[in-house]
């Protein structure tokens, strides 16, 4: 259990501070994360990331010869779209960006997001998705990424070290997630901070073979084997699945998760190391010790990389950061970036002229975000418990994240001595949403947020049901088009749909907008209740599918509140 902090809402950004404290002479902190010191000679950023509790992922492993930058997120929560574009910004040297991230949802959209804008401003950036683990899925681009993101960042960063273009470090980078499988097993869950209980449970004398690093359980619940056989069993499920053309050279991680201590690491390669040596396999440069953890989750995994005689180098090179030396890099030549190179310009928020209208409904949106957040404060553990069935557990803690952001910037533009618009207003709550809550989630509500205001603008001089309907529209063909989910894939959008469908029947029938609105929600509340019967086809959920039937979907719970909360307000302002 996680017990030091303060505001457990705020433990990824206190606990960064600390970091950053420790290292300043090696890392500097900039909006969304830590970027190293610079040498005397420019190389391509490798830039990393991920949510908390990895530690030493991810940014432990910042400095030379390994990454440029790392992009700090909320405990098992992708990073914004908007933190990845401000650490790549600032870690960019003139030779280009690639960010490096395991493959889940809310990585692959903000980091891409973030990748977009920098391109966009005539700086190269790529996009290197590590998918090592063999137990998620058969086909490699399904699979998650877990310890395996340490040997991917280790090639790249050595190979930026030695100066090569951007090309070839993307091309390196590729090689080494082609060449690295990993598994892993779990013999406890891991707890959040500021909760009792921890994410998943192992049952008694058995394991969880087939771990995620956000505090997944395992694919499967298997016997406790004993220490030569559960070495055994690593081994040799992780050599079954070597890549085609494999050789016989292989880096090797021993990784512990938490709480696993290095003693027992040490007896299980005891046993583990012999056995590769049996396959015929040379062992170069293992690591034992913790390079990708999961809080305080008991459970190891191991991660073969097949080398060849161009990633072999690589992976040998030297490395000095916090939490991974192979020799110490000199520090004289190194300098910190100046502040003229980090300076961000300070985003000055106007609001545009807005009708009488669009300010009436300024006072609509107000209400309604706050009523939305009491609704979230108040379900945001139970909201956990339903997302840690089959995943990991944040989906409550992230959505107070996003609602209470956007309830804040909505607060301080409007003190501004400005009047601004209702649809302005919706735009910069779903700015605020993503930024701050970050995740998959984050992303959808933040750009779904974005483009009902939009769609509703400012400038008319009275809004009717109809155009709300439309915006609710707006915000639900935003969520499918970004999300890449469809009706029946157990998301959100199993409550979304139904509602604005819903919404959209009665006002053409020349319903008012509350008493519509009230109806559409409860069809989203009883829909999000029936997701329950469903199997999740997409996301973290996908390959706990048995695990998660029989408890619905958090996404489409929390629709079903944040609709049914909006209901009253509409009640009251129209």
């Amino acid at each position: 259990m996680t017990r030091i902090f303060d505001d457990p809402a705020e433990f990824a950004d206190d606990q960064l501070a600390g970091f950053l404290d420790l290292y300043a002479d090696r890392v500097r902190g900039v909006h969304g994360g830590v970027v190293t010191h610079r040498g005397e000679q420019p190389q391509v950023a490798v830039v990393i990331g991920g949510g908390s509790g990895h530690y030493p992922a991810f940014c432990g492993t910042v400095g030379p010869g390994l990454a440029t930058g790392a992009v700090v997120g909320n405990i098992f929560t992708s990073p914004s779209a908007a933190q990845a574009y401000s650490v790549g910004k600032a870690a960019d040297q003139g030779r280009g960006v690639i960010f490096s991230f395991g493959n889940y949802a809310g990585d692959n959209i903000n980091f891409g997001i973030a990748a977009e804008r920098l391109r966009a401003e005539g700086i190269d950036a790529r996009l290197v998705v590590v998918t090592d683990d063999i137990a998620s899925a058969d086909a490699e681009d399904e699979r998650r990424g877990i310890a395996g993101d340490f040997t991917v960042f280790k090639v790249m960063g050595a190979a930026a070290a030695r100066g090569l273009g951007i090309d070839e470090v993307e091309r390196l980078g590729r090689a080494a997630n082609g060449a690295t499988r990993t598994l892993g097993v779990a013999f406890s869950g891991c707890t959040m901070p500021g909760e009792d209980d921890p994410l998943f449970s192992v049952p008694e004398g058995h394991l969880g073979l087939g771990l995620g690093i956000h505090g997944e359980p395992g694919i499967r619940d298997v016997p406790m084997l004993p220490a030569r056989e559960l070495a055994e069993l690593l081994v040799d499920e992780v050599r079954k699945s070597a890549p085609a053309g494999a050789g016989t050279r292989v880096g090797t991680i021993l990784n512990g998760l938490g709480t696993t201590k290095y003693e027992e690491l040490f007896l299980l390669w005891g046993h583990m190391a012999p056995r590769l040596r049996e396959a015929g396999l040379e062992i170069v440069d293992p690591e034992v010790g913790e390079l990708v953890t999961s809080l305080d989750m008991g459970g190891c995994s191991l991660t073969l990389m097949w080398l060849d005689d161009e990633l072999d180098p690589l992976w040998r090179a030297d490395a000095y950061t916090p939490a991974y030396r192979k020799a110490a890099a000199p520090l004289a030549a190194l300098r910190g970036p100046t502040d003229d190179e980090l300076a961000e310009a300070d985003a000055v928020v106007t609001a545009p002229e807005a009708s009488e209208g669009g300010r009436r409904l300024a006072g609509t949106v107000r209400a309604v975000l706050a009523a939305v957040e009491t609704t979230i404060r108040e379900h945001e553990h139970e909201l956990g418990r339903i997302d840690a069935v089959a995943g990991d557990g944040d989906h409550g803690r992230g959505m107070l994240k996003g609602i209470t952001a956007a309830t804040a910037r909505v607060a301080v533009v409007s003190d501004g001595g400005a009047e601004p618009g209702g649809g302005w207003l919706l735009q910069q709550a779903g700015q605020a949403w993503a930024e701050r809550a970050g995740g998959t989630s984050g992303v959808l509500w933040g750009a779904a947020l974005e483009a009902f205001g939009r769609h509703l603008g400012d400038t008319a001089e009275s809004f009717t049901a109809s155009d709300v309907a439309a915006g609710v529209r707006e915000f639900a063909t935003t969520i499918e088009a970004l999300g890449g989910a469809r009706l029946g894939d157990k998301t959100l959008l199993d409550s979304l749909l139904p509602f604005a469908d819903e919404l959209e029947r009665r006002v053409a029938g020349g319903e008012q907008l509350a008493p519509a609105w009230s109806a559409a929600a409860h069809i989203a509340t009883a829909t999000a209740q029936r997701t329950a019967e469903l199997r999740p086809r997409i996301g973290r959920a996908r390959p706990l599918a048995d695990k998660s039937v029989g408890t619905p979907d958090a996404g489409a719970i929390s629709m079903g509140l944040v609709v049914t909360a909006v209901g009253p307000v509409l009640e009251e302002c129209t």
